[in-house]
Formats: C-alpha cells, structure tokens, sequence
C-alpha cells in the first residue's frame, strides 16, 4: 500500500485519526457514522488532501469488512427463517432489480448510451449498497422491524445477482475470448459443489469443531478459529468465482442454530466494525473530486434521478408485495443508493474495455454520493412523514419464541437448571448461557438450549440481548466471576432485574459490599437449609403455625445481621446465629409480606 513517508503505521494512524475525527461529529449532527467515514476518506484520499495515494488496495483489503457483516447477518438469519423469506428474496429482490435495471436502461440509452455499455451500468446501478444499508439500520435498531427485513431481503438478493453480473460483464467485453467449449458447465459444478461443501459443513462438522476448540479455554484460539472458518469460506467462494460474501453468509447461517452462535458473533463484532469502516474510508477516498467539478451538473442530477427511480419503484413493488406505506416509505429511503459491489462491476467492465474509464470514474462518484446523500435524505424524509402510521413493529414470523422472551440465564449448572424449567413450566423459553462445552453438549441431548459464551465479557451478554431483556439470573458457580459479572452488569445494562445466586454468607457480604440490592442475592443453600429445619421441627410435633413464625423471623433476623454486617464489619451481629428467642403468637412480625424475606 503506497503511503506518507513513515510506511504502515503512519498510514494506520491517518485512516484511525480521520476516523476518530468525523464519526463522532457527523454521529452529533445526526447524519451517521457512514457519512462521516465517507468524508474522512475523501478528506485525505488522493483528490482531498493526498495523504494516500493508492485507495484501491485499501479498498480491496477493506472489502472484507463486507464480509464479516454478512456473516454475522447470517448468524441472525435461521434457515427456517430464510426459507420464510423465499418470497420477498426471489419476488420483491428479483422485480426490484429488474424494474429498476428497465428503467436506468431506458434513461441512459435516450442519452445515446452503446447498449453494452447501459446494460452494465443500468444492472449495477440497481444494485444498493448491503453494507451502507445495515449499518444505518443497525444504527436505528430496526434491522428487524419489518421495512428491515424488507430491505434485507431485497439487498440479500442484490448480493446473489452480483455473480452472474460479473460473467455478463465479461461476456459483453469486446477483448473477451469467451473460454472453451465446457466451460460453462464446469463453472457450475464447481459452484454446486462449493455452496454443498459450505452447507454440509456448517451442518455436520462446525460445531464439533468449535466444541473442541471451546475445550481449550483458550479464547484467542477461540477468536482465531472463527476468523479462519470466516476467511476460508470467502476464500472457497472467491476460488469458484463467487462473491467471498455469500460464502461468509451461508456460513453464518449454518450457524444460526448452533449454540456458538453468541461468542461467534461477539468475537467478529470488533474486526467487522473496524474493517467495515476501513471500507468506507476507502470508497470516500477513491472519488476523482476534479472530474466530478467538471461534470458537477451531470453527477448532481444523476444521483438524483438514481434515488428517486430506485425509491420509487422500492416503494410501489412494496405495496405491490402488500407492504403497509410505512414498511413500503421506510424500505424506500434506506435502499435507493448504490451498492458496494458496482464499483467491482465498473471497474471490471473498464479493465474488460466495456466502459471507458471515464464513465467508470463518472458512474463511482455517482454512487459513492448517492450513499452520502442516503443519511441527509433519509433525515429529511423522517421529518417530512411525522404522521406514518406507528404500526411498523418488528416481524415476529419465523423467529423461535425463545429470541422473543427477555429472561436470560447465565450458568446452566444444577441452579441454572432449575431456573429454566420453571420458567418453562410458566411458557418462558428463556435464553440460557454457560461456559462448559461438555455441559451444552449433555443440555442438548434433554432438548434444553444452551448457548456457548464466557460471562466474564460484557460482550457476549450484549450479543445475547442484555441490554434489553427483563430479567437476568446471574447462576455461575465461581464467586470472583460472579462477583465481577454482577459489577457489569449493574453498570452497564441497568433496564433488566439482576438474580444473583451465591455461594455462602461471606459471597454474598462481598456482593453486598459493592452496591447490590440484599434482594438480589440467593444463598444456594440458604433456602434448602431452612426448609429442612421447618421439617425437621414438624417432626417434632410443633405447631405448623408456630414453625411458620419461626422461620419467618429467622430470615428476618439473619437479613438484619447482614446489613449490620455491611455497615458494622463482618464480626457484627454473629453471635445472633446461635440466639434463641421467644414468640409472641400474636406477633404481626411474620413478614410475609416483606419481599426480602425471600431474597436472602
């Protein structure tokens, strides 16, 4: 990569410092992180200030942030739910795609276009940009509302049309010598065979291998190998001559349903978003500014006309397909950019001697300022239609009960176990996490669920949802990463009642220390111990009212010894425990109703 004199760490500290820059101040004025990445690559780029003088290579190593994004799109993605969404995929995605792909044809031949060249450059035109789109929609927090899903099944098609895009580029190419008699065939069998051997892996051979690695308890190995199963299947796809992204994708879905799937997600979060963001650096840096200048009347009203054919024919496909008008708006304003993959079609097809370079250059700006434009347009579109009807909630169809519910429980051991079936038992499937590979394995042969993940990362409790679940049971049998994960978890997710199961009187003084509410915390044999006391008494023929008294009182006493033992020292109140003491039958002190009394 050509650089400023000082070679890569220079350059690393210009791409990090542009970033670090722009993003938050586009991110104050509203207008997204994308934009502001855009900027930045523009600002130092080869056209702006010329701090880089090479933004192709960047863009093709940044390419892979597509990739991861697909990924882990595909872990939200189970089969189950895909094959729902056939429909939307091949009916609105392919009429999308044709519609739009008319009609930029129609335009650009009445500007005397050469056919081969409008066909090229209307078909990657129609294409929008999946990696723009969904990070505004993650942005939002509607990737799964429905104009969500509705844009994601449009672009998912989008991502499947770029290959036979990029051999109708080459089959148009005047240079082109059209391959062998056979070629074709054996095109498709080694595609065939490369989409079979991603699926049957991902079905029979992922999750024992990532059982094994787990294993280890080494989580950079952990880390390691969910980059590699990334980047060996874009690499297998890239080596058939299909997009390295839907390689990652069917991976991704393969493993929608596998009890990884959480720390999967959280392991790649971090290098997708940085690389992703590298993307967009990249793509705002490869725009010649001056040959914009010169054409600045031309470009302006093509990306004009390119949003407003795309969002309207997004729009009506989507009330055609019965989309609500606000699903259908919101569809329309999030996807009428264009896409990633029409700078790989422009720049091939100006290699192939299909288009000039000239209108290649012309055609990047084009679309590398429609997805500028998206966020500005997409503001003024919001404000604009205050009065959309509020009924666009998230689609529910096709995903499991158990990604609906807001329970989360951390440790599947004996206590986790015992949380789970009574929640069950109330038609709460609730999402349980652990640490122990062997532990999944024998949960799963029960039929209960269990997700794979290290509660000592913040992380994988917001991948799984934490921030926004109800209630969270905090039941690992390891007091220093239970008193560290309760700290977190406090701080960090405060929406959701924390349940704390610890070990003894002195791990919960040590919970107790650190600003936990007393009804939080669940000694493991507190309860047990009690209640085979009250047993033990009413074998000794005591009144049952009188044993009722009495255990109510004893939780009461022990709860104040607790708190005086947090205020005072530890030594305080202990010699209560051995105290004995009388009650008065008519003593309104049985605290039933005291919350606490069946905390701790």
């Amino acid at each position: 990569m050509a650089a400023i004199e000082g070679g890569f760490l220079h350059t690393a500290v210009l791409f990090l410092g542009a970033a670090v820059i722009a993003v938050p101040v586009f991110k104050k004025l509203r207008l997204g992180s994308v934009l502001g990445y855009l900027c930045a690559g523009a600002l130092i780029g080869p056209f702006g200030l010329a701090l880089i003088a090479e933004p192709e290579e960047v863009l093709h190593f940044a390419e892979f942030g597509v990739v991861l994004l697909l990924f882990i799109i595909g872990l939200e993605l189970r089969p189950q739910r895909l094959w729902a969404m056939k429909g939307e995929i091949f009916g609105l995605g392919l009429m999308q795609v044709a519609v739009t792909a008319a009609l930029l044809y129609a335009v650009l031949t009445a500007f005397d276009w050469p056919w081969q060249q409008a066909v090229i450059a209307a078909l990657a035109l129609s294409l929008s940009s999946t990696a723009f789109a969904l990070q505004i929609l993650e942005e939002k927090g509607t990737l799964n509302s429905d104009h969500g899903n509705t844009a994601f099944s449009i672009l998912l098609f989008q991502d499947l049309a770029i290959v036979p895009l990029i051999a109708l580029v080459a089959w148009l190419s005047p240079i082109s010598d059209g391959g062998e008699a056979g070629t074709d065939w054996i095109y498709i069998a080694k595609t065939i065979g490369a989409i079979a051997l991603v699926i049957g892996a991902g079905k029979y051979l992922l999750n024992p291998f990532f059982r094994i690695i787990a294993l280890t308890r080494a989580q950079e190995i952990f880390t390691s190998a969910a980059l590699l199963l990334v980047i060996g299947a874009a690499l297998l796809m890239q080596a058939v001559g299909l997009s390295m992204a839907l390689g990652a994708f069917l991976v991704g879905v393969m493993l929608a349903d596998s009890e990884y799937r959480h720390q999967l997600e959280t392991d790649i979060e971090p290098f997708r978003g940085i690389l992703l963001g590298l993307f967009f650096i990249a793509v705002g840096m490869s725009v010649n500014w001056p040959l914009v200048a010169d054409n600045i009347g031309i470009v302006l009203a093509s990306v004009a006309g390119l949003m407003a054919i795309k969002g309207i024919v997004v729009y009506g496909l989507c009330r055609v397909f019965r989309k609500c008008h606000a699903t259908a708006w919101r569809a329309a304003i999030t996807i009428p950019q264009g896409g990633e993959f029409a700078f790989v079609l422009f720049s091939m097809a100006a290699s192939l001697a299909v288009i000039s370079a000239t209108r290649a250059n012309l055609l990047t700006a084009i679309v590398t300022l429609s997805m500028a434009a998206t966020p500005l347009v997409g503001a003024i579109a919001e404000k604009l239609s205050a009065k959309l009807r509020k009924d666009d909630q998230p689609d529910v169809d096709g995903i499991e009960m158990a990604e609906l519910q807001s329970v989360i429980i951390v440790g599947f051991g004996r206590f986790g176990q015992i949380i789970s079936r009574v929640m069950a038992a109330r038609g709460i499937n609730a999402t349980a996490i652990d640490n122990d590979p062997k532990r999944i394995q024998l949960a799963s042969l029960y039929g209960n669920k269990v997700y794979f993940g290290d509660v000592r990362r913040s992380d994988v409790l917001a991948t799984a949802g934490a921030a926004n679940a109800d209630l969270i049971c905090l039941c690992i049998n390891d007091r220093e990463a239970t008193r560290h994960a309760a700290k977190y978890i406090s701080e960090l997710f405060p929406k959701p009642k924390l349940l704390v199961r610890v070990y003894d009187r002195n791990h919960a003084l040590d919970l107790m220390e650190i600003g936990l509410g007393v009804e939080q915390l669940y000694r493991e044999t507190f309860d047990a111990g009690v209640s085979m006391a009250r047993h033990g008494l009413s074998m000794l023929e005591t009144e049952h009212d009188v044993i009722d008294q009495i255990a109510d009182e004893f939780r009461r006493r022990d709860i104040d010894m607790l708190h005086a033992q947090v205020a005072e020292g530890r030594i305080a109140g202990m010699a209560k425990v051995h105290e004995s003491y009388q009650l008065d039958r008519n003593d309104a002190r049985t605290n039933k109703d005291d919350p606490a009394m069946s905390r701790l």
